[in-house]
């Protein structure tokens, strides 16, 4: 299996949420949408309940590493999930399965990690490309550091420990360091 990169084109980004919505459903849309400006491990994602939300900033304790995030919601994301919220008024959970008869008489659960993966892999194999529901991380950081070229800012975001494994991470490689100084003459 191939790993898993970051997605670096916009347009790409944009046209996987596009078919995200159109082959699959518009709540997978918004997973991919709130997962990218979010940059949280889609396990925690697909946690995230109404009431992790105070005063426009997420509040959680990350599943992976016990570590407490607190993002800033932007305006988009604020949109996102207001537009959730007003169409599904009475669910617990931002990412909530409705659909099966389970859901529907059973507790309230989240979308599974299966059904998100079944989904970006269906995108997946009509772009020709390698996305998974990592992907949504991997794509945030990558553009938070192609923006800022601050590789410490992008670990803050991320919650590394260590540049390299940022680096490695959201797939600079030396590659793209030796374009950045041929291209870059002072």
């Amino acid at each position: 299996m191939a790993e898993v990169q970051a997605v670096k084109d916009l347009d790409t980004v944009r046209l996987i949420s596009h078919l995200l919505e159109r082959r699959y459903s518009k709540q997978m849309r918004f997973v991919w949408e709130v997962g990218i400006n979010l940059a949280l491990r889609v396990s925690d994602l697909l946690s995230i309940k109404f009431t992790d939300f105070t005063d426009g900033r997420l509040i959680i304790k990350e599943g992976k590493t016990g570590k407490r995030a607190e993002i800033k919601v932007n305006p988009k994301t604020q949109m996102l999930i207001n537009d959730i919220q007003l169409q599904h008024p009475h669910h617990v959970y931002l990412f909530q399965s409705y659909r099966n008869q389970r859901a529907i008489n059973g507790p309230a659960r989240p979308l599974t990690r299966r059904s998100v993966s079944k989904a970006f892999e269906l995108v997946s194999e009509e772009l020709n490309i390698h996305i998974n529901s990592h992907s949504m991380r991997k794509t945030r950081g990558y553009h938070l550091y192609k923006k800022t070229n601050d590789i410490a800012r992008v670990m803050v975001m991320l919650r590394h420990s260590s540049e390299s494994t940022t680096l490695r991470y959201i797939g600079i490689t030396q590659e793209d360091v030796d374009r950045d100084f041929t291209e870059l003459e002072l």
